[in-house]
């Protein structure tokens, strides 16, 4: 198997049928959470830079399903999330489920809206950027109500 279709089928999950996007998703909470123990909200800012220059390099080249831009559409979702904690100075092992679950579902369903799947026609990785960056202000949005930043 060719480098560009193990990067574009995230190592064989495009063999998943129609569950491929969504498994990438959820495959990149655990994956985002990792590199933000590592490293903070920073590293994951790079990590996401990174996996969306080897998912625009891998599109042309690859010759199985594209699920890795949901990973990276996943990730930017997470910023808010992995960037309030990091500001909170709070401890980079927790990742608590409101806020990674609020990511999931807000992405999954934005990247489903007709407006935003329309994107997919300009490139393939603007589509999930868009939710992405959606899901991640609903995710602050969410927070700052639920945290009382608002009154």
């Amino acid at each position: 198997m060719r480098i560009a279709d193990l990067i574009a089928g995230v190592a064989g999950l495009h063999r998943t049928g129609p569950f491929a996007p969504i498994l990438a998703a959820a495959l990149t909470i655990p994956v985002a959470w990792m590199i933000h123990w590592i490293g903070g909200f920073p590293f994951l800012v790079v990590a996401t830079l990174i996996g969306a220059a080897k998912v625009m390099w891998a599109r042309p080249r690859a010759s199985v399903r594209m699920v890795a831009d949901r990973m990276i559409g996943q990730m930017i979702a997470l910023w808010a999330l992995s960037a309030g904690l990091w500001f909170a100075g709070v401890a980079p092992h927790v990742f608590p489920y409101p806020g990674w679950i609020g990511a999931f579902v807000m992405f999954n369903l934005l990247v489903a809206l007709p407006p935003i799947a329309r994107l997919a026609a300009r490139h393939p990785l603007l589509d999930d950027v868009a939710a992405g960056a959606m899901a991640a202000s609903v995710t602050l949005l969410a927070a700052g109500i639920s945290h009382g930043w608002f009154g």
